[in-house]
């Protein structure tokens, strides 16, 4: 059972890492591959960010819930367990504040500056907006690596100083 929890466990932080990291490769391709039309390249994106926010939020929450049972089935020391599901709670906050807040408003900018944020020019307020917004994603998707990256050094660490 303890080595189901683990494979479960890293299983999760696999996925959810692991799109992570891939995910600016895969928006650089796009853009790059689509220069020209930024607009059909930003879309693509941005469906795919839609997708990578919904596998950080199911991944999360079950990796959480797989902590949260380590200490009773003896697998890993409560104080691992819990640091790790704070780190993990945290990218959870940052992955629904990017899902629901960030991105709905990244979206109302694009469509009231006419649809294609870059025909809309320096100069328009929601164009300027939605790079603001657009920085701030890029943070926000970055601090989610690092807390992964974090949660990674933890689990290794309770590895081995398992009950």
């Amino acid at each position: 059972m303890k080595t189901l929890f683990r494979s479960l466990l890293y299983l999760c932080l696999i996925v959810w890492l692991g799109a992570e990291l891939f995910f600016p490769v895969v928006a650089a391709f796009s853009f790059g591959t689509l220069s020209p039309d930024t607009h059909t390249a930003g879309t693509i994106v941005g469906g795919l960010l839609h997708i990578l926010h919904n596998v950080g939020l199911v991944t999360g929450i079950v990796a959480i819930a797989l902590l949260a049972l380590t200490p009773a089935w003896r697998i890993y020391k409560a104080r691992e367990a819990l640091t790790a599901i704070a780190l993990l709670a945290f990218m959870l906050l940052l992955t629904a504040f990017s899902q629901f807040i960030v991105t709905p408003a990244m979206e109302r900018n694009r469509i009231a500056a006419g649809g294609d944020i870059r025909r809309a020019g320096p100069g328009n307020p929601y164009a300027h907006d939605f790079d603001r917004l657009h920085v701030r994603s890029e943070h926000i998707e970055e601090a989610i690596v690092l807390c992964g990256l974090l949660v990674v050094v933890v689990i290794a660490h309770a590895e081995t100083t398992r009950v």
